[in-house]
């Protein structure tokens, strides 16, 4: 790549947008000037009944979208229309330290190895996506750089198709839900770079709603000590809701509550349990957090993932006796998992990933959920700001999810990414004009 330059990373000189095999109709020659007509000028912003969204633990406003009605075009329309031309494709290790060790689940962690993916269309428009590789997968990052090698050789090989056969071609290389973060890191690369193509933004393209939204903060599994100036920090950078490590130790985890109540006496708290407890002690703790006053707005996965009765009698206790929402998130493995936590009433959130179901299995799963009336968390999880980019612009873009926690690049030593999103505190802010905004520098990678 001759230019690390913001707009040089992302799309080429602008007439090379007018390329006729990828603006989506290959037939006609069009100027760019009607592409953004068709394409960025029909993107919907979805209507709402005020300028500003409050979603409980997350708030998502409607900053810099004048349009309040629009007639809907969405990404489902552009994957039927525009036709990808793949004129490079690379995945690359993505290896960044952590500011501390973290604990997650039965693992330490001290540096994310990530996969970065760049797709590069045949007008010079370039996309990027992000494989996360979580310590408790059954592979590593050598085996997700295969993974993608293997989806990227195809991709350069094959014809000129439309973006939504050559999404389906790469779940049919990466199917399923054991590779389902490889499949997300290479979705995103593909919509990136077809949002960069018409010069949309990916809020825009996911719905429109907002370009901005508030985020958790998550407070690892620590002492009560690291745990109380992790909140006062928090509580200096403006974070309201922070997401909470449970431990196992009851008499611990109380004191860890107890100490970030402390350091930020008026925040919201999450309380992760990463299915640590029996349905019996889970109960218990609800009683004890009661009794000390910590009680927490979110009670995340109480039990074990397989526990589907005693995940039922949790969520109802805590939600009747307490006034406290339970929120499914290992349960939550597939479409036939949710549609199980939706009929049997057993949750009253699902939380999603988009590494675990994919940018387009992600779009069913909230369609799915907002037709039961549940709530909606999106999460990420040692990922840098290009994957949690994509998250936050599919979550500001959709305005509808209660509970929003992508602050993983907190617990970096460094950021590697170049442009994206513009960070605040909390706050986060997608002010690029097309696709999700931020690239890497690729060739010191």
């Amino acid at each position: 790549m001759a230019s690390l330059g913001l707009g040089s990373a992302l799309c080429p000189t602008k007439p090379l947008l007018c390329s006729p095999c990828v603006l989506g109709f290959p037939r006609n020659l069009q100027t760019k000037q009607q592409i953004n007509t068709q394409f960025s000028g029909a993107i919907a912003c979805c209507s709402g009944s005020s300028s500003e969204l409050m979603t409980g633990a997350a708030a998502v406003s409607t900053e810099n979208s004048p349009e309040r009605h629009r007639t809907s075009f969405g990404l489902k329309n552009l994957t039927e229309t525009f036709w990808v031309d793949v004129h490079r494709a690379e995945g690359r290790p993505l290896n960044v330290r952590l500011l501390e060790p973290l604990n997650i689940a039965s693992s330490r962690l001290e540096e994310v190895e990530n996969v970065a993916i760049r797709v590069e269309l045949s007008n010079g428009c370039v996309g990027w996506g992000e494989v996360p590789v979580l310590p408790w997968l059954d592979w590593n990052q050598a085996t997700a750089l295969e993974k993608v090698r293997e989806a990227c050789e195809f991709l350069r090989q094959g014809p000129p198709v439309t973006l939504n056969l050559a999404l389906d071609q790469i779940s049919k290389i990466v199917p399923g839900t054991e590779f389902a973060s490889v499949r997300t890191g290479l979705e995103m690369a593909l919509i990136d770079a077809v949002a960069n193509s018409i010069d949309v933004p990916l809020w825009r393209l996911f719905g429109g709603v907002s370009n901005t939204l508030l985020t958790a903060a998550t407070i690892p599994t620590t002492s009560s000590a690291k745990a109380f100036d992790l909140a006062a920090k928090y509580c200096k950078l403006g974070f309201q809701t922070l997401k909470i490590k449970v431990s196992r130790d009851l008499n611990a985890d109380i004191e860890v509550l107890q100490a970030v109540r402390a350091a930020h006496p008026h925040c919201s708290f999450i309380l992760d349990v990463n299915e640590g407890y029996t349905s019996k002690e889970a109960v218990e703790v609800l009683e004890k957090l009661n009794e000390k006053g910590v009680t927490p707005v979110l009670f995340e996965q109480p039990v074990h993932r397989d526990d589907w009765k005693g995940l039922g009698d949790v969520s109802t206790i805590a939600r009747e006796k307490y006034g406290i929402s339970v929120a499914a998130d290992e349960s939550c493995r597939n479409l036939v998992d949710i549609q199980k936590l939706i009929e049997e009433n057993l949750a009253d959130v699902i939380n999603i990933r988009l590494s675990k179901f994919g940018v387009l299995g992600t779009l069913k799963i909230v369609e799915m959920v907002k037709k039961s009336g549940l709530d909606l968390m999106i999460e990420s999880e040692a990922e840098t700001r290009l994957a949690t980019g994509v998250a936050g612009h599919l979550a500001a873009g959709l305005g509808c999810f209660k509970y929003v926690n992508i602050s993983a690049p907190l617990l970096f030593s460094e950021d590697p990414v170049v442009g994206g999103y513009e960070v605040s505190g909390s706050k986060y802010k997608f002010v690029n004009s097309r696709g999700q905004g931020g690239f890497l520098k690729w060739d010191i990678l």
